[in-house]
């Protein structure tokens, strides 16, 4: 094996930077639907506990490939008839965000039942002390609920980020140049599939070590303050 990989280090390593930004974004997004989410199924109206729990299920029983397709050439048709509205007739959804959005809803899904299950954690009591202060709703959640269920979800979190930075790997079937898709072209022109796949494998496993090491320090920055009973 040549050590500049037959000419590809170069190419694994933009596809690397690309795999991590396409983590962030989706993670970022993910987030964000996932709080949504279950801020939904905790709430007392109904309709709100009906539209969560169908996002969770709906999104989770269908398998990520499949949304990527989905959302990727799913959208031609909208995305056409936008462009032609307002004058841009070549108007797409590139892979980079067709993978954002499918990523980040299934992320968020996930998250959607994490997050959910860290509010349920949190005694009432908690809640019923900020009654008691006058505090509003929304100082109550940011200032008591927010950071409490943070610390509480972090694990879970972690867990479904490394997930996700493995998944991303299923985006190179619409096209976007991360590690997976470049290995594969490597694969392709100097025949030497066993090498660019171990690579590309220590390369995500690389990232995952780096996510893990991030994920630690969360935890613990999270968990300041808090001391741990004795079992």
């Amino acid at each position: 094996m040549m050590i500049d990989l037959y000419g590809f280090g170069p190419a694994l390593a933009a596809g690397a930077l690309m795999t991590v930004k396409l983590a962030l974004t989706a993670l970022c997004l993910g987030l964000v639907l996932g709080l949504l989410g279950a801020l939904a199924k905790t709430s007392p109206y109904k309709p709100l506990q009906w539209l969560g729990g169908t996002y969770s299920t709906l999104v989770r029983g269908i398998p990520e490939l499949l949304w990527v397709l989905l959302i990727y050439f799913g959208t031609v048709n909208l995305m056409r008839a936008l462009g032609e509205y307002f004058g841009n007739p070549d108007l797409a959804l590139n892979a980079f965000a067709a993978g954002v959005i499918a990523l980040g809803l299934c992320f968020g899904a996930y998250a959607t039942e994490v997050f959910r299950g860290a509010i349920l954690a949190i005694p009432k009591g908690h809640r019923e002390a900020g009654v008691a202060l006058g505090l509003s709703k929304w100082r109550i959640f940011t200032k008591l609920i927010l950071p409490q269920m943070w610390r509480i979800a972090l694990p879970g979190l972690g867990n479904l980020f490394m997930i996700l930075m493995k998944d991303t790997a299923l985006v190179s079937v619409i096209g976007l140049e991360e590690i997976m898709r470049h290995a594969q072209i490597g694969v392709t022109i100097s025949k030497q599939p066993f090498t660019f796949y171990m690579v590309a494998a220590l390369m995500y496993l690389g990232l995952t070590v780096l996510a893990m090491i991030g994920m630690h320090l969360l935890e613990r920055r999270a968990a300041r303050g808090f001391t741990r009973s004795a079992q």
